[in-house]
């Protein structure tokens, strides 16, 4: 399995983590905490590349890159 950058952020309107996978369109999932956020976005992207390649749909390759701010 590629390895895709995961985002994990805490979401006050749902009250718990999300943890999104910007490469792959709408994979997300939600948490209480961020383990759990980290345990269910990994079972969402499984689910979602192994639908993609049943239905013969194209697998993108990791590209997102956080942008990482160096304090002055």
């Amino acid at each position: 399995m590629k390895n895709y950058h995961i985002n994990i952020f805490y979401s006050d309107d749902d009250g718990g983590f999300i943890a999104d996978i910007p490469d792959l369109k709408n994979c997300s999932a939600f948490g209480a905490n961020p383990n759990e956020a980290l345990k269910q976005v990994l079972i969402a992207q499984k689910l979602w590349l192994d639908e993609a390649e049943s239905g013969g749909l194209p697998i993108p390759l990791p590209m997102y890159r956080p942008i990482i701010y160096k304090a002055i």
